[in-house]
């Protein structure tokens, strides 16, 4: 066993091999604290014939007992991979894939497992550090080392693989994969830093990877095994020459025509005409050789002649329209709209219930901010089988979610669970952008009450690196997407940024690249708030008139117990009457939620009346409870009675308590005194004019006064009628 390891930040990573797995082609186990995780590499033994890709696979898991816990469910063991894992899967493969060499065409497998958690560091970074190791000293050739850290601000300080508790504080959560020499992959979250924020972030995570690089570079040395070779496919010179000559100018041609479907059409059709003018043996070779073309044409065209292949300046954003309210049921809608790229976002308004719970390997939580991605196929004019969401859909919807969960209204503000639904109607570029425009769009239409809009744009490169040549293109469309060497997204509110997500195709990009390309896409996003801006600039004042209206309250802690009742017998009762909705939380707020008004005021005037405190010097008519020889308890509020003493019954001495209430009877009373205690202590003498209300006994039988005179507050005279016209009869 051989182990290394380093202090990054304020703990030690460290790496370790030849104990577990050792029959994996190269396995370690990277650990950050308690954090651990076991990374493997294999490869098959015979390169796949007929291929012209990388066959990669990549996979991450978790496993519960790896914070000593068992699976939540049925079948009590892990299910499909969560939302954690596929986006971790897609951390480790998006900086690893272009550092294979070209025809490396074995089946090549990463399996990362999650053996050890705990409350303070993350895997994500760890996994991808891990797979470069695995790598590294497998036989798998691989051309450069790479490690990942994650990055956080912390009053203004940045700090290098913060810990969970310190990620909550921090206004950037940064993951930057990269090798010695540059920067090959970025995914961050950000509550609206700065451009500068951003490049600082990257210059402090670049130096702890190149220090983890030389920690790997030395284990390689030490226990590395001998690399595959490679051999590159001969090529037919002759072959290659006659195809270019060939098809150049016509396939240019093709490229320039703007429009997608058109575009795709004239460039199939330009090939199939190219392809069968040579001899049936030599159509595959010559096939291959045209995507080579077309990529070359790309480049010279941006390159050498500084221009796109649609006509576009370098900065330039495609043509903008934007729709809000377009169905008429969804609590909020947009269509957005840029070039061929179009997304129908939709924002939908719940309560608490329908809050998405997450169940992670460090425990539950719920999720009150959702944004799910979907591409059919008909966005790109294609037939296939409608399925669940892959890794992409996964990783589009993810990042869309980042970029607006900094502008979401607190709870405390907007107690509502929202969830956001971006389906792509038509695709040529981008489509993650446009849901993170349309979803902020359709949850002001919904009114949400954003701190801010939102927009995002994806940011292209084409790089020679034999000649430093380099350029960078806002709003990348078709081509430039896909032999491009740089795929940018970019998202943020006028103030700052909120996400970024960048994937590289070359060997890196150097900070005057990250600079120029930050500092351009902060441009095309003004530009793109502008345009989101004429259509539908702040959210509305008012949501939807199909959403759930809710309402809070706020009751004392100690009354949570009055609202639920034993076994919820109460709040289920509440809810059988009123037909609301009713969350209760820890601090005593409670959120109504109903589209009737009427019945939430109905809820909210139970749950007051069963929650009320008396108040000093307040009125209330009490139902007398209890009857003693010194006095009555009187229930003021359900639950809260007082004692009502006999010497405040009436304006003259009471001899007998009972000859003067019985029990049930409905009296007014005063609130005179409340002790610390809670006790309440009312009077009825208060309330009475002198001669009014009880009538006092006297020796010999007879009253002492004729009726009484009647008021207006309820008390013993009024509309009751005198003492002896009651249903208790006359005294005797």
């Amino acid at each position: 066993m051989l182990r290394r390891e380093l202090t990054i930040g304020s703990s030690t990573l460290s790496i370790e091999t030849g104990k577990l797995a050792k029959q994996a082609d190269g396995a370690v186990i990277i650990r950050q604290g308690d954090t651990m995780v076991l990374v493997t590499a294999c490869r098959s033994a015979n390169a796949r014939e007929g291929i012209d890709f990388l066959p990669l696979t990549v996979d991450y898991r978790e496993s519960a007992y790896a914070s000593g816990r068992i699976p939540g469910g049925f079948f009590k063991r892990e299910g499909k991979p969560a939302d954690k894992e596929t986006l971790t899967c897609r951390l480790i493969d998006r900086p690893i894939r272009p550092l294979f060499p070209s025809g490396w065409f074995y089946e090549t497998q990463i399996i990362g497992m999650l053996i050890s958690a705990d409350a303070e560091n993350d895997s994500d970074v760890l996994a991808i550090t891990g797979a470069s190791a695995a790598l590294a000293i497998s036989t798998i050739p691989f051309e450069q080392t790479i490690a990942a850290v994650r990055i956080g601000l912390i009053d203004g300080q940045f700090i290098v693989n913060p810990s969970y508790p310190q990620r909550k504080t921090s206004k950037i959560d940064l993951v930057v994969a990269g090798s010695a020499g540059a920067i090959m992959m970025v995914e961050s979250g950000a509550e609206e830093a700065t451009e500068e924020e951003m490049i600082t972030a990257l210059e402090t995570a670049h130096a702890a990877i190149k220090q983890i690089v030389a920690m790997i570079d030395d284990l390689k040395k030490e226990v590395g095994k001998a690399k595959t070779v490679v051999t590159a496919k001969a090529v037919d010179a002759d072959l290659k020459k006659a195809v270019e000559t060939k098809a150049y100018e016509p396939l240019a041609a093709a490229m320039r025509i703007r429009e997608k479907l058109e575009n795709y059409a004239t460039v199939d059709k330009v090939i199939g005409e190219i392809v069968k003018s040579f001899p049936e043996d030599q159509q595959s070779a010559a096939k291959g050789f045209i995507g080579g073309l077309k990529e070359r044409i790309l480049r010279e065209e941006i390159l050498d002649r500084g221009q796109r292949l649609d006509g576009r300046r370098f900065d330039e954003i495609r043509s903008i329209w934007t729709e809000v309210g377009v169905l008429p049921r969804a609590h909020g809608s947009c269509v957005f709209t840029r070039g061929e790229t179009q997304a129908l976002v939709t924002a939908t308004l719940g309560t608490d219930d329908d809050a998405q719970k997450i169940e992670k390997v460090d425990g539950e939580s719920y999720k009150r901010f959702m944004l799910h991605y979907n591409f059919p196929p008909f966005s790109v004019g294609e037939v296939k089988f409608l399925r669940g969401p892959g890794r992409r859909e996964i990783g589009h919807g993810a990042l869309a979610e980042r970029a607006l969960a900094p502008v979401m209204p607190s709870q405390e503000a907007f107690p509502y669970t929202v969830r956001v639904v971006s389906d792509i109607l038509e695709s040529n570029g981008s489509s993650s952008m446009a849901s993170v425009c349309g979803g902020a769009m359709s949850m002001m239409d919904a009114g949400v009450p954003l701190k801010a809009p939102v927009a995002g744009v994806a940011m292209g490169l084409v790089m020679d690196e034999q000649t430093g040549k380099w350029a960078v293109l806002s709003d990348i469309a078709g081509a430039e997407d896909h032999y491009g060497d740089m795929d940018f997204k970019v998202t943020g509110t006028a103030t700052g940024i909120t996400a970024l997500q960048m994937d590289i195709k070359v060997g890196g990009i150097t900070m005057d690249i990250m600079r120029k390309a930050l500092e351009q896409a902060r441009q095309g996003r003004l530009h793109i708030l502008g345009k989101m801006a004429e259509t539908l600039g702040t959210s509305r004042k008012d949501i939807s008139t199909y959403a759930p209206r809710i309402i809070t309250i706020k009751i004392p802690v100690e009354k949570i117990r009055d609202v639920i009742g034993p076994g919820g017998k109460v709040i289920r009762s509440i809810v059988e009457r009123t037909g609301v909705k009713i969350d209760v939380e820890d601090d005593g707020r409670i959120n109504i939620a109903s589209s009737d008004d009427v019945a939430a005021q109905k809820a909210i005037a139970i749950i007051q009346e069963l929650t009320a405190t008396p108040e000093q010097d307040k009125v209330y008519m009490g139902r007398v409870e209890r009857i003693t020889d010194f006095g009555a308890f009187i229930e003021v509020m359900p639950g809260v009675d007082g004692l009502l003493h006999v010497s405040e019954m009436a304006n003259y001495r009471v001899a007998n308590v009972r000859d003067e209430l019985k029990e049930g009877e409905q009296i007014e009373v005063k609130v005179i005194n409340i002790d610390p205690s809670g006790k309440v202590r009312l009077s009825r003498k208060v309330l009475l004019k002198e001669g009014e209300g009880m009538t006092p006994r006297y020796p010999g039988g007879g009253d002492a006064h004729g009726p009484s005179g009647g008021d207006d507050r309820g008390g013993r005279g009024g509309d009751r009628g005198p003492r002896r016209d009651r249903d208790r009869g006359p005294r005797r």
